[in-house]
């Protein structure tokens, strides 16, 4: 689906430096504004309708690239008001003329199955959604963009970038038990901040590594952009080639890393055997506190989220599994369970992941986005706390301003939805 670029421009440069000088055919560097082709451009029901209207006062009749075009519903999916619905209709008349992919009702999150069937090593890929950074994860250049930037990626198949200055994030050690990679994003997020790394590449590297797979690599990039990033990446290895072998992939496989003599804006330094899980309290991504602190003492849980494109893969629900086989959920807490694509939810089906979750009681619903968004799946109360393995937890993100939503891993979550309140997993592990 996707055009190959291969080649080396210049010496001492990051990945993104690499991917952003191949896509525009010369050397470029950090803080230059360039012009570069993009390989692969996609909206959801949120942004799509205002990226084909967009398009269509471009005067444009075709997309530059039918096969490099695509479209999700996901967000409000299915949806829950006839302006959804009608949103919905449009997309698909859109999409059907021009001949571009359509993933309709229960395909799934867009950033997944972007992952698992699109997005390769050296891709430039936009997005009208902030979290495409998730594609960084396979050692792709994934940035989310408005609707017009993104009609006229649409339309000219280029567009315009400022290439990103770089923090390498170097992990050491390996993860304790109960604690996943979520931890290690939240723990990243709040030493950076939520504005401390405004438009800059989050880079990670390491010896650590070797152990995380892309969907670990996944959750850690899909959430680069609450500290401001223009996006997280990872450089393309083993893990990525053993990914894409499992998705049919191998041959869009190549290794990509940046060079030693490459320069950083910034180098940090983060050993995950010291990490301990942790929870992003409301109404502050970067709001980052241990579980086992004084602040989250004997908090109250009243819904419990398990899914989203940040921990709703097969890998998440695995691991929450393990922990509630068994078990019932705590009186009084709703517990909702959503894969991230259809690929999930059928691995999820086959090897009984599902009727764990059904017999602890928790709803399973389609897959798609969920509450995540607030539009529908699971709108919490006035004063209910909401304890969630999502991305953001902004005041009204999940559609109720008068609400409170932390975020945390997926162990995490399964522990609380026992407790009925917020607690420590390595308590169960």
């Amino acid at each position: 689906m996707f055009r190959e670029r291969k080649g080396k421009f210049g010496l001492g440069k990051t990945i993104v430096e690499k991917i952003l000088s191949e896509h525009s055919g010369r050397d470029v560097h950090a803080g230059e504004f360039i012009v570069a082709d993009i390989d692969l451009v996609f909206a959801q029901d949120g942004t799509a309708p205002l990226a084909i209207d967009a398009f269509n006062q471009l005067g444009k009749r075709k997309l530059f690239s039918p096969e490099h075009s695509a479209f999700f519903i996901d967000h409000a999916s299915p949806p829950a008001r006839r302006e959804l619905a009608n949103d919905h209709v449009k997309i698909r008349k859109f999409a059907n003329e021009h001949l571009a992919a359509l993933f309709d009702i229960g395909e799934g999150v867009c950033h997944q199955v972007m992952t698992e069937k699109f997005t390769c090593p050296g891709n430039v890929l936009i997005g009208a959604d902030s979290h495409t950074v998730t594609g960084g994860a396979v050692g792709a250049f994934a940035v989310g963009m408005g609707s017009t930037d993104v009609a006229a990626g649409l339309a000219y198949g280029r567009n315009w970038f400022r290439v990103p200055e770089t923090f390498k994030i170097r992990l050491s050690g390996a993860f304790e038990k109960g604690v996943f990679p979520k931890d290690l994003i939240l723990h990243v997020i709040g030493m950076l901040g939520a504005d401390g790394a405004n438009y800059k590449c989050l880079e990670f590297a390491g010896e650590s590594l070797k152990g995380m797979s892309v969907s670990d690599r996944m959750t850690v990039a899909n959430m680069t952009v609450e500290a401001g990033a223009k996006c997280g990446i990872f450089p393309s290895d083993e893990q990525t080639l053993s990914f894409l072998k499992e998705h049919g992939r191998e041959d869009k496989f190549r290794k990509l890393e940046s060079d030693r003599d490459a320069e950083y804006e910034k180098e940090i330094e983060v050993d995950l055997s010291v990490l301990k899980p942790v929870v992003s309290l409301p109404h502050r991504v970067d709001k980052v506190f241990p579980v086992d602190g004084d602040e989250l003492e004997n908090i109250r849980i009243h819904q419990v989220f398990i899914g989203s494109c940040t921990n709703g893969r097969i890998e998440d629900l695995r691991v929450a599994a393990s922990i509630v086989r068994g078990k019932k959920k705590s009186r009084g807490v709703r517990v909702i369970v959503i894969p991230a694509s259809r690929l999930t939810f059928e691995q999820a089906l086959d090897e009984g992941i599902l009727k764990i979750f059904n017999d602890f009681g928790a709803s399973i619903n389609n897959p798609g986005c969920g509450p995540c968004c607030g539009v529908h799946q699971g709108v919490p109360g006035d004063g209910e706390n909401v304890l969630s393995t999502s991305n953001r937890n902004f005041k009204g993100r999940m559609g109720n301003p008068e609400a409170f939503v932390y975020l945390c891993s997926p162990a995490t979550a399964a522990v609380s939805a026992m407790t009925g309140k917020i607690t420590d997993p390595r308590k169960i592990l």
